[in-house]
Parts: structure tokens; sequence; C-alpha cells
């Protein structure tokens, strides 16, 4: 009875030092052959870090990583053609990874862990991409400032177009940031796309500067230097809580809104394909996704075995009270709408090569 006691209380003590993710021993032995992992991240800086650092402390594998916007991720690898020089893609909303997965750049993998993934709309089909986060497409403006100028916060995206707003309003550039491309997508599926476009060019009268980063107008708006920004309201709730902002306040559109689907994904061609896998596992694992709110990402999570950011729940945000998105639409079409965006813009007056305010860097 003592030797089963002790064989138990041995098994105890090796499942409690072991990563809470699966992880086949083979995979992870071949991981480790390769010695090397190269991450290309959308996620925030500090949480891309943490993940990366974690990472290699778990597996003892070397990680170098960048941060890169997605339509950067996207252009770097459309480039590269089946040659990556990296191996995942971590983080950054979908719509770019769809573009990716449909022109044959992703590599499919069926991952282990994906069976708690919460939701089949969460993870691509055929096992391209999966989903880690999800978070909500709004606004965040800096009531101070409206009341200094005797104005009344915007409650919806038409609202966004009057005249009262010029100058004021921050959005990312749609050449560069996987979030405004979810914003043409939401607007042209909101209005239709003729009427979407038209949208977006009576809006950028009203814009001052487009981000490269779809986090850029959000870092913003608690100096006052944007007092309106178009984003994601994680990226405020962070502003907040993290920098002490309480000036920002957080709008969620009253007609309906749309959500990001933050992913990761492997590489076509990666130089270390176990590596890779093992990071896919990893990153759909509490051992990865449970440092996001610890590093300044308050996104919701989609692992049914994750630990929810309490304080995303707390700001009345809640990620199924969003119009239903055609997927399909935004990945046969994103980048077309993307350059009949910026060419109605052309030539409705906006001196799109100007990189002070169409940033690219």
């Amino acid at each position: 009875m003592k030797k089963l006691l002790a064989i138990a209380l041995a098994l105890v003590m090796v499942l409690a030092l072991a990563p809470a993710g699966f992880a086949d021993d083979a995979l992870v032995e071949a991981a480790k052959a390769e010695g090397e992992l190269v991450v290309y991240g959308s996620c925030e800086e500090e949480y891309l870090a943490a993940a990366c650092e974690n990472f290699q402390k778990l597996y003892g594998i070397k990680v170098s990583y960048q941060r890169l916007s997605t339509g950067e991720v996207q252009a770097k690898i459309e480039e590269e053609n089946g040659n990556p020089s990296a191996d995942v893609w971590f983080g950054g909303t979908t719509d770019p990874y769809n573009v990716c997965a449909a022109e044959g750049l992703l590599e499919a993998y069926q991952a282990e862990n994906a069976k708690n993934i919460s939701k089949d709309v969460y993870k691509n089909a055929d096992g391209y991409w999966y989903g880690i986060y999800t978070g909500i497409l709004g606004f965040m403006v800096n009531r101070d400032e409206l009341d200094r100028l005797g104005l009344e916060a915007p409650q919806d995206f038409a609202d966004l177009t009057k005249p009262e707003y010029k100058g004021l309003i921050w959005l990312s550039n749609y050449q560069t940031a996987g979030t405004a491309k979810l914003v043409i997508n939401t607007v042209i599926q909101k209005y239709g796309h003729d009427e979407g476009i038209k949208f977006l060019c009576d809006l950028d009268k009203n814009i001052e500067v487009y981000t490269k980063s779809g986090s850029g107008p959000s870092k913003n708006v608690g100096t006052g230097e944007c007092v309106i920004g178009i984003g994601f309201l994680h990226d405020g709730i962070t502003q907040i809580v993290d920098n002490g902002y309480e000036n920002i306040e957080l709008i969620v559109p009253s007609s309906g809104t749309t959500c990001e689907i933050g992913a990761t994904a492997i590489f076509k061609g990666a130089k270390h394909p176990n590596a890779a896998k093992l990071w896919i596992e990893y990153a759909l694992s509490p051992d990865c996704v449970n440092h996001a709110k610890e590093n300044g990402s308050y996104q919701f999570l989609v692992l049914s075995n994750a630990e929810q950011p309490e304080v995303a729940a707390e700001f009345g945000l809640d990620p199924n009270n969003v119009i239903d998105y055609d997927w399909d639409d935004a990945t046969n079409n994103i980048k077309t709408y993307v350059e009949e965006v910026m060419n109605a813009l052309a030539e409705s007056g906006a001196d799109t090569a100007d990189e002070g305010r169409f940033q690219i860097a």
C-alpha cells in the first residue's frame, strides 16, 4: 500500500510540474531537436514577449520574435512566397490570416488542444489558424476633451461623420492594420458596398491620423491628442487600468458592431516545423493565454479551460453582443476593398501618400 501511495504521489508531482497544455512527448523531443522558433506577433509587445519567453522557459527552445501589424506580416509572407523568415504567427485579427490561408501561405495542422476552443467560429475548419482571443470593435473617447469642446460622444458609426468631429478622430491605416481592415468589412456589411465606401470617404474628412497599428489610436486618447479613437475596446481598457487614464470612456456602437478573432498559425515552409506545431499546442493552452491579462491584454479568451480577464466584463463588454459577420466575403474581397477605399479616398481629395497622416512606420 505504501508503495502504491508513493507512486501515486510521484505521479501527482510530475503532473503538477508539467505544462498545463497538451504536448506529446515525441513532438516535444522533435521540437527540441530543432532547437529554435521564430515568431511574428501581431498582439501587443508585452504579451508577445511574455508568451515567447514562457515557451522558451517551458521547453528550452530558443525563441526569436518580432512585433508587426497583421498587414505587415501579410505583406512580408506574401513577398517571401513559401520561404518564410518566421515559423508562426501569433495574435492579430483573422482577416489577414484568411487571406494568407487562401493564398496557400499557411500550413494546416490538426491541433490536439483545439478541443478546448469554445465555438467553431473561433477556428479555421481546415486547421489553418486557431483563435486564442476575441475583442469588440468600438470607440474610445476622452471625456474631458469632449466636455471642453461642448460635444456629446458618438454613439454609433453614423455619428462619426458629423462635422463637429472634424480633426478629432484617429483610426488605423487600412493598408497596414488588421483592425482597419475589419472596419472596412464592418461598414460594407452594415451599409452595403457602395454606401460603405462612401461612408469611409465621409469619415476621412474627420480623421486626423491613420496609425500603422490597430492599437495606435487607443494609446493617444488618454492624453487628449486623439479625442475619439476607433479600435478594439480592450486596448482602451489597457489605457484605463494599466496607464491610469480614467478620462477614457468605452462605447459599443448602438446599431451593432463586430469582433476580431485573434489567432495563431503556422507559415507554409516553416524552417522549424515541429517547434511550430508545439507552439500551436502551447498557444491553445492556459500556459500561454493566461499571461495575457498579466501583460496588459484584456481580450476575452476563447479557450474553455482558460481564466477570463474579469476586468473586461466589469466594463460591461460582451463578446456575444455582435452582428453576424460574413467571413467568406471578408476573406474573398478584403484586398479589393482596401484598394477601392484607398482609390476612393484619393479621388475625394485625400493625400494618401502623406505618411504623416497615413502612417506606415
